[in-house]
């Protein structure tokens, strides 16, 4: 009975952490930071309670939502709740069952329709250490730094409309690693490291790595870098625990040059350090 009551509880925190995040859709400042409004939060890609990997991104791709040509995906082809699917007007008028539903599209994402041009290369990275986004019984997770997806790519916003939305998710994030057995974060390239250094005030050590490095016709080659540090705390929430950040300078999924090569190298890092922080 003690542990049917603790998942009710982590059940409980999510619901929690997912219906701050749409209330906040509701506030006029958010629209002014791009966000879609019509576009439920994503908290997370996957089980973060089943998890004691994820990996870690910026924010949702709007393709979570829209096909190539901006259309909002439908029936099948949909990957995550909106005010059309949930026939609403509103989030205001979000029901209890609807933000279960929001949960659940979340928890079931990789078994269901997920993006896998983006979401592949990454979970070959982790392939040396036996979890996957696709396993249910060795199941990997992903975790945005802001649940929020955007008109415009991240690159794109205004300076102010990023720092403002990093400050206003920095919390979202502490919560869910709080309630989950996440002991091993997993950064996705530079701009991923910057950003969370910033949401979690902590800087990580940063060593060359002579095998990840990008050639360039003109000789000017992109070097490689990996970064580790710790964390227990984000913003203001304690997540009760130290978790590791593991990191490389290149994105897989859009860093021109990145080679195979380089690619493997990288998941075979991941998998010592994983290693010796699990030992």
């Amino acid at each position: 009975m003690q542990a049917s009551n603790s998942i009710d509880a982590i059940s409980d925190a999510q619901l929690a952490i997912l219906q701050k995040m749409i209330t906040l859709i509701s506030e006029q400042f958010l629209h002014t930071l791009d966000v879609i409004k019509w576009a439920a939060p994503i908290p997370y890609f996957g089980d973060p309670c089943k998890a004691t990997i994820a990996t870690v991104g910026l924010n949702p791709s709007d393709r979570e939502f829209v096909s190539s040509e901006g259309i909002e995906l439908e029936e099948s082809a949909r990957r995550f709740h909106t005010l059309a699917s949930l026939q609403l007007d509103s989030w205001n008028d979000l029901t209890l069952a609807q933000l279960q539903s929001i949960h659940t599209s979340c928890t079931e994402y990789f078994f269901r329709n997920p993006y896998d041009a983006w979401f592949k290369p990454l979970d070959l990275l982790l392939s040396g250490t036996n979890d996957s986004f696709y396993s249910s019984l060795f199941h990997a997770c992903h975790l945005d730094l802001i649940p929020y997806a955007t008109g415009m790519k991240w690159a794109f916003l205004k300076t102010w409309q990023r720092e403002s939305l990093l400050v206003i998710s920095a919390s979202f994030l502490g919560q869910v690693l709080k309630y989950s057995p996440i002991k091993i974060l997993v950064l996705n390239g530079k701009t991923v490291v910057d950003n969370f250094e910033r949401a979690s005030g902590v800087s990580f050590k940063k060593e060359p790595m002579e095998a990840w490095c990008l050639p360039r016709k003109n000789g000017k080659h992109i070097s490689g870098f990996s970064y580790e540090g710790k964390i227990s705390q984000i913003a203001d929430i304690e997540i009760g625990r130290d978790v590791h950040i593991l990191g490389y300078n290149h994105n897989i999924q859009s860093s021109y040059g990145v080679t195979s090569s380089v690619r493997t190298s990288i998941q075979e890092w991941i998998s010592k350090k994983a290693k010796e922080i699990v030992n």
